[in-house]
């Protein structure tokens, strides 16, 4: 099925879905995909469609068909943090949907994207049917904490050309596992402002601006517009490990 802005192929069943790769669901058997294609209800996105806000009562979950979504915290004054962004196979909203707690996060997506939403009542309802998406549910639960502490570490503990290599090299793998390869590299398209890695990363555009700068001047990387090619990985596998 075409969306009406015809961005995405939706696909309509997991089952036979081209999409399916190792996600949350897409790993499970036949019957636990079949029960959940019952319970789904499967959208599409622009960019910049929010899918909830943080500090909202949970309505369900939301499971990452294609696309990217970035999930992000706010204060009162109006600052804001983007913690990560969300890639194809997770599924967002989950530790609210289990624990009845508010949204922690916004999510909002930064391209089209294939969403499948399910009630939590729902959802609670099909985990205990299926244990092994119950079990399934643990091990992201785990996953997002673990992925938590290692942002923290970063923030706190490494430079900042550090952090920045990291998530470029991140983003590259994303782009290489999906063959959005250019002869000189893996080129991989931003999907946040200059701004908006500095949220990411815990400083500012101004620093994330010369940083950039500075590995384009050492011929680490090349900027053009949004997108970007590593040229040296290996030299920025070593910054990132410093």
């Amino acid at each position: 099925m075409r969306t009406p802005h015809n961005l995405l192929q939706v696909s309509e069943n997991c089952e036979s879905c081209r999409l399916r790769q190792h996600g949350f669901f897409c790993e499970v058997d036949r019957c636990s995909l079949k029960n959940f294609d019952r319970i789904k209800h499967l959208s599409a996105y622009s960019k910049g469609a929010v899918l909830f806000v943080e500090n909202e009562p949970p309505r369900g979950i939301f499971l990452l068909c294609q696309g990217e979504v970035k999930l992000s915290l706010s204060s009162a004054d109006g600052k804001t943090l983007t913690l990560r962004i969300a890639k194809p196979g997770e599924i967002l909203g989950l530790m609210a949907a289990i624990t009845g707690a508010p949204y922690e996060a916004t999510a909002r997506t930064v391209k089209p994207s294939q969403v499948a939403f399910v009630r939590r009542d729902d959802f609670l309802k099909f985990t205990k049917e299926h244990p092994v998406v119950y079990e399934k549910v643990l091990h992201q639960i785990a996953a997002s904490y673990a992925q938590a502490c290692e942002q923290l570490r970063s923030v706190g503990l490494f430079p900042v050309a550090t952090r920045l290599a990291r998530v470029l090299l991140e983003w590259s793998s994303v782009a290489a596992e999906t063959g959005s390869v250019s002869p000189s590299g893996p080129c991989v398209t931003v999907p946040l402002t200059h701004g908006e890695i500095g949220e990411l990363i815990g400083t500012t555009r101004e620093t994330v601006n010369r940083t950039l700068r500075d590995f384009t001047e050492r011929r680490l990387i090349t900027l053009d517009g949004p997108a970007l090619t590593i040229h040296n990985r290996k030299a920025l596998e070593k910054l990132a490990a410093a």
